[in-house]
């Protein structure tokens, strides 16, 4: 992600940081409103063994609200319909999961909407609702395949006065909705175990007025099919993703599509107000998806490019396959960045909240790398500028535990992007490039840890490194410079 506010601390050229809500979990993340309970809550008398119920949090000690435990899911489906002018959105959500315990209730993430029906396994199930809580009765063998069927509907409320990140989740907008989740607000528009250690592929229908077009992960399968004034599209994301990278941003869009020089297929959607940054996004995000897999190893999705809404978010959000620029024409060192995210936070996902430098702090030495390639600046430009431009604030913020109530922090994406470089310059470039690529094909779809990455950069270059880890990742200091 890039965020709205420029922090002090960066030199001209440098990146635009992002920062996070205060409290971005649960009920608190919408204004504390409980929604009702459902009109066909359980029976009073039924009984439920702890050991049988799955947790309503799925163990993220930041965000203990946030996902669900007893369950994996492996697929969503979801079946919606919105209607722009009465920022009505309604239809279905069916979920295949697995049972990873023996279980008598579980949960699914979901902030309002009416839920009419419920079923499991094709029958009805009891249900009830509690906050940001949708609770599930239906009894399931430890291991069991199972499949959910949700149908809701209503004005979807996203996630507003969010310190420093504003507004976020399903956002309602003049011509259709500008979507973008990151870090919980999948549960704005579709139930769901919404936290990133659960990635699950995707298949989306969407139906929309005749003259919208609608914009989900993915490819597109087959071509939109108009009947009595609507038009739907049909998305499919094939590889895992988590949920809060999810979107079906909505309206008037113009769109090209192609296939990179490298033979990536491209898809690119300007808002009209953009129509002249259209081909201009294209190319680039063809260009430095190119670019990337040379560094960071093969393109990890069947699609890139990008979307540009005319909705001032005032930052990106590296939604799978279509990044997503809010209000404003994206420069290359954005549209780097946001691509980089694609295998460092999209194929490669954080298993808790903590690691999020991973994500942003690799994002972001992937924009000086760029810079490096397009011979505006050397990486190691790129580091004595934010070295000697940082403030006191960044070294009391180690970024290798991030903190809950301050997620997206400069010291995040900027230090970690300086501990990058310093692991590079410690070992070389000889190792360190070796080191992206396999880090990236070890974990190809799959989630990571902090621990994992420097265990590996260790074994690569034969190198005991915890001091360089500390200083930079772990210590409330300044580290020595580099270079």
């Amino acid at each position: 992600m890039r965020g709205r506010q420029v922090v002090s601390l960066l030199a001209a050229g440098l990146t635009v940081a992002c920062s996070a809500s205060n409290s971005a979990t649960g009920a608190d993340n919408a204004g504390g409103r409980e929604v009702p309970i459902a009109s066909n809550p359980p029976a009073a008398a039924r009984s439920v063994s702890a050991a049988t119920a799955g947790t309503t949090g799925i163990g993220d000690p930041y965000f203990p609200g946030d996902g669900n435990g007893g369950y994996d899911v492996t697929h969503y489906a979801l079946a919606l319909a919105y209607e722009p002018r009465s920022k009505h959105l309604g239809g279905s959500a069916t979920i295949d999961a697995k049972a990873t315990q023996e279980l008598s209730q579980f949960n699914l993430d979901l902030h309002g909407f009416t839920v009419s029906a419920v079923t499991v396994n094709g029958r009805p199930a009891q249900f009830e609702r509690h906050g940001d809580e949708l609770t599930i009765f239906s009894d399931l063998r430890d291991g069991a395949a199972f499949k959910v069927a949700v149908a809701y509907a209503g004005t979807p409320d996203p996630v507003q006065n969010s310190s420093n990140l504003g507004s976020y989740g399903f956002i309602p907008t003049t011509d259709g909705a500008f979507v973008t989740c990151e870090p919980n607000g999948a549960k704005t528009w579709f139930p769901s175990n919404d936290h990133p250690s659960d990635k699950a592929t995707f298949d989306f229908t969407l139906t929309v007025p005749e003259g919208v077009t609608a914009i989900a992960n993915g490819e597109l399968a087959g071509t939109p099919q108009t009947k009595d004034g609507k038009i739907t599209f049909v998305w499919r994301e094939s590889n895992p993703m988590v949920t809060y990278l999810a979107t079906m941003t909505t309206g008037k869009f113009q769109v090209r599509t192609g296939d990179s020089p490298g033979g990536i297929p491209v898809y690119a959607a300007t808002d009209p107000r953009f129509s002249k940054s259209l081909n201009s996004l294209y190319d680039q995000s063809a260009r430095i998806t190119d670019y990337w897999t040379t560094v960071f190893g093969p393109y990890p999705f069947k699609y890139t490019g990008g979307v540009v809404d005319d909705f001032a978010a005032g930052y990106a959000l590296e939604n799978q396959t279509k990044p997503i620029y809010g209000g404003f024409e994206p420069d290359e060192g954005i549209i780097a960045h946001e691509l980089a995210h694609q295998w460092f936070g999209n194929s490669l996902s954080i298993n808790r909240w903590k690691d999020l430098w991973l994500n942003e702090g690799f994002a972001t030495y992937a924009e000086w790398l760029w810079s490096e390639h397009r011979g505006n600046g050397t990486a190691q430009q790129s580091f004595e500028d934010a070295y000697a431009s940082a403030t006191d604030e960044i070294w009391k913020y180690p970024p290798g535990v991030t903190r809950p109530n301050d997620l997206f922090n400069a010291s995040v994406y900027v230090r970690g992007g300086m501990a990058l470089h310093a692991l590079r310059t410690e070992i070389g470039d000889t190792k360190f490039f070796p080191l992206l690529k396999k880090w990236t094909a070890d974990h190809r779809y799959g989630n990571v840890t902090t621990e994992q990455f420097i265990d590996l950069a260790e074994k690569t270059s034969g190198e005991q490194l915890d001091d360089l880890f500390d200083a930079w990742l772990f210590k409330p200091a300044k580290p020595a410079s580099v270079g």
